[in-house]
Order: structure tokens, then sequence, then C-alpha cells
């Protein structure tokens, strides 16, 4: 109790995390729960709030935390039911018709469209909307056009390998049905009579993104269109892959960075342009002023850029700091980000486990959690006395740049499987000047274009867009300049996170509980194996561990589970490096490799199978037959192929362990066509 009370002014800052714990509570349950489940939740909800108010001590703490456990569990089943859309539940081959509500690029740079008002022939549930990939003939479209195709559909894509990323969640969440790719031409149909209903801002955007790529030309034009409109098709893959190898891909994505230097910098622009005029600036409060403008912008940089999750995010929390100077509150602290934290998970609580929003609010709380550390640290008041003034700005930012690299490094070494190693550098060089050049050119550029002379503007932006894609082509061109780690156990990254909480949010000594449970989750990555066995959900692909790394059966076939595959350990190679390694053998379409501790793999892809390849420490994979053969062997069929959608397969203690990509959690409405609630 006493412990509890030297920790009181910090307890309320725990109440986003509980509230997470709450949300990953229903996201991690291996069923649906009934929908009464919630509402008499929610009757209990009230029933706690009321004694939390009406009690004190430990008994009101108690009750607090079942209230935001119960918050985030019931924001999960709310957002879950009120996104709930048809899926489709098997492949379609067919005529699909609809009104285009997005144009992007797929991975490859092919152009891919999103429909909605979708028509499929013979199909009753028809989805929300579909995504397709075009790679016959299309005609000049535009957002609202009404068109006509041919193509393949098929359900979202389930995680690759078990633990994977799962596309299904996120496609419900979007209300994407279904995905696929047309090699046919595409038609234009009379359009719909409200064809631009609802459409208007997305107009906008794509209008304001072609000025703006038209304007400054070339892959400097893509990247202001990125930054402006949110819209990354014009960039091209090798100028992304520069970016991420010196880790300055966050300056594409709009988040904190970007929403955090535009409002700044009205904020200032109007306050100071006000503070010029004495007489006016001693009768109305232009700091306040000064915050409303920003806030104005903000907001209408939110929609302008698409209103992404991340651009929500960074949205609350510049509204929070905002809020908080009109309030005359302090406007960065822990509380701020606490309570744009509640306002995000109680919105889209699916965000939970994105990779921008832990990145977002882990910079951010590193980031206050640092310099509120240094604000009483005497020998930081030694510095700042004893410094030249002209030197502080740059180690504040060096201090700025290492915490939040140090703070989002293990989050994006989890996610993306690598580490730049001179991303410190790269962002030193970077970010001053995407706050001093390129987001004043780019609010200045946008302002004049209503006159038709911001052309300067544009050119200002232009050649700061070209530095820092300067910066990016140097550091990545260093050998060794990415370090790729492979994909710890699902348990590293909350007790990394946990760990980050236990630094900043508790009091004294008690802090060095986050040092310890940091180390105890980086241990448990690091002693983390990767499975010895990794089979695609047709059995035709099988990546087998060796010494020198996975290796694979196809050149070339299957790429994208290949792709999954290698970065996930971690392996830099590509997959006809992987096929040309050492370690399977494949005879009259029979490919067999040596396991560890004595087991054989046998992937047998003939319609007649043969015993002799059945025998004792033996795994015998045969995608095209039911019954196994006589023998001692493990047998995997094609019923049992179909059941587990891609697995792995793992040897512990000389024991094989079969483990599905894509286990059948009933009930889940992403993994099950929409049920429970079609």
């Amino acid at each position: 109790m006493q412990w509890l009370e030297s920790q009181r002014q910090n307890l309320m800052l725990w109440s986003p995390i509980i509230m997470a714990c709450g949300v990953g509570a229903y996201f991690g349950l291996p069923f649906e729960p009934p929908l009464w489940a919630g509402w008499a939740l929610l009757v209990g909800l009230v029933l706690w709030l009321g004694l939390a108010i009406w009690s004190s001590g430990i008994v009101r703490l108690l009750f607090l935390t079942v209230f935001f456990l119960n918050l985030g569990y019931l924001a999960s089943v709310y957002r879950s039911v009120s996104v709930a859309a048809p899926v489709l539940t098997f492949r379609y081959y067919g005529p699909i018709e609809g009104r285009v509500v997005a144009i992007d690029r797929s991975s490859s740079k092919a152009l891919r469209i999103t429909l909605d008002r979708v028509f499929l022939e013979r199909v009753r549930n028809t989805p929300a909307k579909v995504r397709v990939s075009l790679f016959g003939s299309a005609p000049n479209m535009g957002l609202g056009d009404r068109v006509a195709l041919v193509g393949n559909l098929s359900p979202p894509g389930g995680p690759v390998e078990p633990g994977g990323f799962d596309f299904r969640r996120y496609a419900w969440f979007d209300q994407l049905g279904a995905v696929g790719y047309s090699r046919n031409p595409v038609v234009m149909m009379r359009p719909y009579a409200d064809a631009g209903s609802g459409l208007w801002l997305d107009k906008l955007r794509r209008g304001l993104a072609t000025h703006v790529a038209e304007a400054i030309g070339g892959q400097n034009g893509a990247f202001a269109a990125a930054i402006i409109t949110g819209e990354r098709s014009r960039i091209d893959l090798e100028v992304l892959q520069t970016l991420r190898d010196s880790n300055l891909a966050h300056l594409l994505a709009i988040s904190g960075l970007h929403m955090g230097l535009l409002t700044g910098f009205v904020f200032l622009l109007v306050r100071h342009g006000l503070a010029l005029w004495p007489r006016l600036a001693l009768r109305i409060p232009v700091k306040k002023i000064g915050a409303l403008a920003a806030l104005v912008s903000g907001f209408a940089y939110l929609f302008l850029s698409g209103g992404g999750v991340a651009t929500q995010r960074a949205f609350i929390m510049a509204a929070v700091v905002l809020f908080a100077v009109l309030l005359d509150r302090p406007a960065f602290s822990l509380r701020a980000v606490a309570l744009a934290a509640l306002l995000v998970l109680l919105m889209r609580p699916e965000s939970l486990g994105e990779a921008g929003f832990q990145m977002s609010f882990a910079a951010t709380t590193a980031l206050v959690g640092v310099f509120e550390m240094l604000r009483t640290a005497r020998w930081w008041q030694w510095v700042r006395d004893h410094l030249p003034r002209r030197v502080m700005p740059v180690l504040t930012l060096l201090v700025t740049s290492a915490t939040a690299g140090a703070a989002t490094a293990p989050i994006a070494a989890f996610h993306f499987n690598q580490i730049s190693n001179y991303g410190l550098a790269a962002n030193l060089l970077s970010v001053p000047i995407m706050g001093m050049v390129i987001m004043p050119a780019a609010v200045v550029a946008l302002f004049l274009s209503l006159f038709g002379v911001g052309g300067w503007a544009f050119w200002l932006m232009g050649k700061g867009i070209g530095w820092i894609l300067g910066v990016a082509d140097f550091f990545s061109d260093i050998e060794n300049a990415v370090t790729l780690v492979p994909t710890g156990p699902p348990v590293a990254l909350p007790l990394i996170s946990l760990s980050g909480c236990l630094l900043f949010l508790l009091l004294g000594r008690a802090r060095l509980w986050g040092v310890a449970v940091f180390a105890t989750g980086l241990l448990l990555w690091m002693v983390d194996e990767r499975p010895e066995v990794l089979v695609n959900d047709n059995a035709a692909l099988i990546g087998v561990m060796t010494p020198s790394g996975r290796v694979l059966n196809k050149e070339t076939a299957y790429r994208f589970a290949a792709g999954i595959w290698l970065e996930n350990d971690g392996d830099s190679a590509g997959q006809l490096a992987a096929y040309n390694r050492e370690g399977l053998v494949t005879e009259s379409r029979v490919t067999h490799a040596a396991l560890s501790e004595g087991w054989t793999l046998f992937l047998d892809q003939n319609k007649t199978l043969s015993s002799e390849n059945c025998s004792a420490q033996t795994i015998l994979i045969a995608p095209k037959w039911e019954a196994p053969p006589i023998g001692d062997c493990i047998f995997i069929g094609k019923q049992r192929i179909g059941t587990l959608s891609g697995f792995a397969i793992t040897l512990e203690n000389g024991v094989p362990t079969i483990t599905s990509a894509m286990p059948r959690l009933p009930l889940r409405p992403w993994t099950n066509g929409g049920a429970p609630y079609q």
C-alpha cells in the first residue's frame, strides 16, 4: 500500500495500458464471444465505474482497473460488429462490376483498383469492397467511374506461417471482402447517377496529389505528393527501399512528425505574426489564437491526407497538445500522451497490433519521458548552463533522434526484420530539413497555389526533398547498412513494450524493473528458434532450415510465401539463392531432406504412393493422397493439408510438432467469412 502511495501521481497513466490489455484479450480469444456477453459487460462497466467513484484507496484502484479492461474489450467488440460486411468464402472467376473508390499500385507496381457497389455473378452475399490488380489493358479511370471486367477473386489471405501477419483481420476492419487480379481489359460502364457520392474528398486529394507531383516533378514530386496527400503509388520501389534501408521511410508516413511540424509551423507563424502588431498583441491572446489556427490546419491536413489510422493518431495527439495550450495546461506531458492513446484505442482498437500505433506512441512516450527526466537532472542543467546557446539545438536534436530511434528500433525489428545501422545519422541530416524547409514550404506553396503563384515554394520544397533522397541513397549504399534479424516469439514485443512503460511511468528505483523486463524480452527473442520446416497452404512449396539458411524446393513459384519465410528468418537471400542451397534432393517428383535428430522429410507429389518412404522417424507429406500407405511414418495427406492451410514442423526432444499457419478459430468474423455477423 505504501508503495502504491509513492506511485500515486502516475497511476492514471496506466489506464491506456490496462485498456490495451482488454483490447488484446478480445483479439487473442480463440472464439468470438456472444453479443449478449458484451451487453452484460456494458452494464457491469457502468456499475464498476460507479463503485470506483464512491470507493477509495486500493479498492478504487481495483475497480478502475476492471473498468478500463472492460472498456478496451467492449470497444473491440463494438468496432468488430460495426464494420461487419460479407466476405467471399470461395475462389471466384467471372464478371466483376463496381464503382472505383481507390486507385493505387501493388507491390509489383501493377495498377490496382478498389471497387464498392460490387456485383458478382451468382454470388448472394456480395462483399462491400473488392480490390483487383490489373494486368490487362485499362482505360484512364477516375474515382467514381463504373467499370466492368472479368477476373479472379479469392478471400483475403491469412498468414503464411504460424504467428505471421494475418491479412484477413486487416481486411475485415477495412470492409475488404475479396482480393484478386485480372488479365482482361477493363470496360467503362454508364456512370451511376450519384457516381461522386461520398468521394468528393478523395477526388480532391487525388487532384491535389497530381498538382503537387507535376509542380515539382520526378521522384521529388512523388515524395511531396505522398507527404501531403498520403498517396504513395507514384514512388518507385527502388526509392522506397533506399528510404527503408536508411531508416527514413517514416518520413513518408503522415504521422506525428508531419502533423507536429505542420501545426507547429502554423502555430509559430500566427503567434509571431500577430505579435508584430504590439497594440493587437497586448489586447488579444495571440498564443491561444495561434493554437486555434494550428488546430484548424491540423484538422484540414487530416482530411486532405485521407484520414488514415496513423494520421488520426497524429491529429489526436496534436489536438491534445493544442487544447492544453488553450486551457493553459502543460502541453507536453505523459498525461497528454495517455489521453491520446485512450482516444485512439476507443476509436480504432484494432490498431493496437499495428506497427504504426506501436512506434508512434513508443517514440512519443520516450521523448516526453526522457525530457521530463532531463528537466530535473542536475547534469543536464549544468550542460545547458555551460554550453553555447548555438550548440544546444544540435544537442537537443541529437537526444531527440537517439531517443526516438532507440524506442522504435525493437518494434521495427520485430515487424520488419531489419535494423538500419546508420539510421541515427540519416535522421540527423534529414529531420531538420523536413522541419525547417519542406513542411513550411508545403504550407506556403499550398496557400499561394490558390492565387497561382506557388511555384517558387514548390521549387524550395523539391530541393529539400532532393536532399533527403540523396541522404537515403548515400547511407543505403554503405556496405552492411542494414542488419537483418529473425522474427521473435509473440511474447517478446509485449515484454519489451512493458519494459518501456515501467521505465517511464514508475517513479524512483522501481524503474529498474523496466531494465529487467527488457532483458527478459530480449533474451527470449535471442534464444527463440525458427521452425525447421515450413510448408505452404497446398504443400507445393517447402522450406527446410539448414546451417547455410533455409533451402526452398521452388525456384520462382509461390514468391510471396517464399519471400515472407526468408524475411522472417532474417535472411537477405532471394528465392533463387535459397533454391540453389544444398539440403533438398528431388527425384521423380519426390523431394526429401534430412532433418535434425535423425528424422527424414519426404514431399511426394505423385498420384501413387510408395510405402518405402513411410518408415520410422519419417514425415511423409502427400498432397494428392488421403489414405496413408503402409508404414510407421507421420503421414500428412490431402485432407489434413487442407485443414492446416500451411504449417510448420518443429522437432522438440525428438518429437515432431505440427503447427497450423491458419488455425480454425471458430466464429472469428475475419477467419470464417464474416460469421457470426452474416
